[in-house]
Parts: C-alpha cells; sequence; structure tokens
C-alpha cells in the first residue's frame, strides 16, 4: 500500500503553503504518521530556509538526473523529513518538472504521507503536482487576488483529475474575512488560521511558538487530514463542534477577556 499524496497548492505566492505544509507535516509525523515534504516551487525553493537545514542534494538535482532521491532526504525539526530545492536559475533551468512524477511515486512508496509544497501561478511546473495528488489542499488569504487564483487552480486541478478536498484561509482577521471567503470560494473551508503577530516567525510554528492560536489552526487542520488518511471525507469548518469565533452578542465580552488575557481579539478562542 502506498501512502497519501497531498498537493498544498495556491495561484498566489505568500498565501501560506509552505508554512501549512511544513506545520501540517510535523503535526501527522507527532501523530504517528511517517512523513516527507517535498519543495516542488522549482522557481522559489524556500523550504531548505524556511525550516534552517542543510542538504546534499536537491529535487532539483534530481530532476536533472544528477542525484538519486535518496540523495535528497534531509532530516528537519520535528522528525519531519524534506527534499529541499534549489534557488539559482541555472538549477530551475535543468529541472525537468515531468520527471516529478517518478519521485513522488517512489516516495509515496516509503512514506506514510507525502506533501507536495507548490509554486505559484499556473505554470507546467505548478500544475504537475495537482494531477500526481490524491488529496489537493487549496491555500489562499482573504485577499480577493488569492481567493480567485485559488478557484483557478481548483479548476487547473480538475483539469488534470485531481481531486480538492477542501481550501484553508490564512492571515484571518476575523469572521468578516471568513464569510467573505467562504461564499467565494469554490471548495469547502477545512481551517481558519488566524493572523497571529505573536507568534514566532520561526517554522515549524507547531514546535517553536506551540499554545499560539495559529499553531491551534494547524493542529486542527492535522486531526481533519487524519480522516482523510483512513478514508473518510474531510470535514468542513461549519461542521466542527469549535466555537471558532464567538456570537455577535459575545463579541464585546470575548474581546474584554482577550484583551485582559492578552490573546489577540477575537481569535482568543483558539486553543481553549
Amino acid at each position: 500500500m502506498t501512502g497519501h499524496v497531498f498537493t498544498v497548492a495556491g495561484g498566489k505566492g505568500g498565501v501560506g503553503k509552505t508554512t501549512t505544509a511544513v506545520n501540517v507535516g510535523v503535526v501527522l509525523e507527532d501523530a504517528g504518521y511517517d512523513v516527507v515534504v517535498v519543495d516542488a516551487d522549482l522557481g522559489m525553493a524556500n523550504l531548505a530556509a524556511m525550516v534552517d537545514v542543510e542538504y546534499d542534494s536537491s529535487l532539483h538535482e534530481v530532476l536533472a538526473e544528477r542525484a538519486a532521491v535518496s540523495d535528497t532526504l534531509t532530516e528537519a525539526p520535528g522528525g519531519l523529513t524534506v527534499v529541499p530545492g534549489e534557488q539559482s536559475l541555472e538549477a530551475f533551468a535543468d529541472a525537468d518538472p515531468a520527471k516529478l512524477r517518478k519521485v513522488i511515486k517512489t516516495l509515496s512508496n516509503a512514506y506514510d504521507v507525502v506533501l507536495i509544497d507548490t509554486g505559484a501561478g499556473l505554470s507546467h511546473e505548478a500544475t504537475v503536482p495537482l494531477g500526481l495528488a490524491d488529496s489537493v489542499l487549496l491555500v489562499t488569504t482573504p485577499d480577493t487576488v488569492a481567493v480567485g487564483d485559488a478557484n483557478k487552480t481548483a479548476g487547473l486541478a480538475e483539469r488534470v483529475d485531481g481531486d480538492v478536498v477542501g481550501s484553508i484561509l490564512t492571515r484571518a482577521t476575523g469572521p468578516d474575512d471568513v464569510e467573505l471567503v467562504a461564499g467565494d470560494l469554490g471548495a469547502d473551508l477545512l481551517a481558519i488560521v488566524p493572523e497571529d503577530s505573536e507568534a514566532t516567525t520561526d517554522e515549524p510554528l507547531v514546535l517553536n511558538s506551540p499554545d499560539s492560536p495559529a499553531a491551534e489552526a494547524y493542529r486542527r487542520l492535522g486531526e481533519i487530514l487524519e480522516d482523510v488518511l483512513i478514508g473518510e471525507p474531510a470535514r468542513s469548518i461549519d461542521e466542527q463542534d469549535t466555537v471558532w469565533f464567538p456570537e455577535d452578542d459575545e463579541e464585546d465580552e470575548a474581546d474584554e477577556e482577550a484583551d485582559d488575557e492578552g490573546s489577540g481579539g477575537v481569535f482568543g478562542v483558539f486553543g481553549r
């Protein structure tokens, strides 16, 4: 039996795809799954820098037939394994995205979970991972351009037989953001990751800032994806028994409590 391949995608850059892949990876690793994260953002690879690891060989070298997949496997925080990419233009030019299929097949035979971190846009190298996935996860911020690009990515995934199981909203600042995105996104909302100024910038958040609302959101997302791993449908956010935001008539009281506790406004409900 091969491992489950999740592709973490979104049409716009900077929405939190790599952050999502890393934190979900650590959560699933902690739950007992053997997890590898692949930096398939061939043009703007940043996974190695984000988790602060040094590596001997890169995915780009494998795609250029200068290294084996086993040469790239690099230990990262939280027991995670990562396959880093390079940032040079030369490496990008030499890498053949079509060879990614063989790489992912090799990894899925060795790991329980393969998380593919993708690049932005609708290029060939961003499209290939969509067709390789058992499940596609869309990532967007509340920005209308990011939401529109996420929907375009979903449409592209459908064209290559990718299965979009849901979306993740990052950098949310309140209920209005959720309502806006939920109405415009074509995929069920699985997680809300709040804008979290108190969290460390060091990744993974679930290790370096474990009590932050953002880290709690990623832990909840990991639980949902565990259902997917055992063949259950992904639970959308409104099907959970979690109170993500206070009701309107409770909001003022919640804000006061949050101010007293220094927990950051309405997102103080996270982590309770």
